[in-house]
């Protein structure tokens, strides 16, 4: 008889137990969560500004970075300011293909060719992307939320107006 008592009588509460409801809401949660992640991804796939998220907590924090952490084209940086921590999503991928188009223009141009302003970490990428290709030089200027990457090219150690210069003079 003491048997009996000790197991939990489900019916009486309609079939559910205590968890069904906080399983059913995480789902449903995990559901808006996965849908969240998918309309940011479409957002991210076109842009070179990254997608910032300020109200989840520590658990769909960990949801995001792991999403994106698979894809090479993406990626994922926490900051904490204080009790707030910022998530940002940062379309790595599109970054550097955009560091390489405009280093290209610079270097048929010879003009230099000036990106919009950027953060910290979105400027290290282009700097990082653009290391290895020779003949562009890279420069961050301005000052705060106006500080952008200058692209300079430098063909056999000379700007191409200059060589274009001489070469009209002779």
């Amino acid at each position: 008889m003491t048997d009996e008592r000790r197991k939990p009588d489900f019916k009486k509460r309609g079939g559910r137990g205590k968890f069904s409801t906080n399983n059913r809401r995480n789902s449903r949660e995990n559901r808006n969560l996965r849908e969240m992640l998918r309309q940011v991804e479409q957002r991210l796939s076109e842009s070179i500004k990254p997608e910032s998220f300020t109200d989840l907590n520590s658990f769909e924090r960990k949801l995001v970075h792991r999403h994106f952490d698979h894809n090479a084209d993406y990626e994922t940086r926490t900051y904490r300011n204080g009790e707030k921590f910022t998530l940002y999503v940062y379309p790595v991928g599109n970054i550097e293909r955009f560091a390489q188009e405009k280093a290209n223009e610079a270097l048929e141009s010879g003009n230099p060719v000036t990106l919009p302003p950027m953060g910290s970490y979105e400027r290290y990428l282009v700097h990082n992307a653009l290391t290895d290709i020779s003949g562009v030089e890279t420069l961050s200027h301005g000052e705060g939320s106006e500080r952008h990457v200058q692209l300079t090219s430098h063909r056999f150690g000379r700007g191409l107006r200059r060589i274009a210069k001489k070469i009209k003079l002779l």
